[in-house]
């Protein structure tokens, strides 16, 4: 005669209950969760102190598109150009 364990764990509910809890909480991890891949933050400082990737990285990041062939001074022309002024 089996018994209610037997049953529970021939019963196709609760595998498929399992599963389901076992894809939710798959999916909440990927789409649901954190960002996977967090945006950088924007450089510190005064921008004659970043790099050239970090004043790329900072035009690109409002659509202010850098370009290859910008040499150091050019890039921060444009970072201090389009910086906004501080609040007081």
């Amino acid at each position: 005669m089996p018994t209610p364990i037997d049953r529970a764990m021939q019963s196709r509910n609760l595998f498929l209950g399992f599963a389901g809890i076992v894809t939710a909480v798959s999916l909440w991890s990927i789409w649901g969760g954190q960002d996977m891949f967090p945006k950088p933050e924007d450089p510190k400082g005064e921008p004659e102190n970043w790099t050239e990737d970090e004043m790329k990285r900072w035009l690109n990041a409002r659509n202010l598109m850098a370009g290859s062939s910008a040499t150091k001074e050019d890039l921060l022309a444009r970072v201090k150009a389009n910086m906004r002024a501080p609040r007081t």
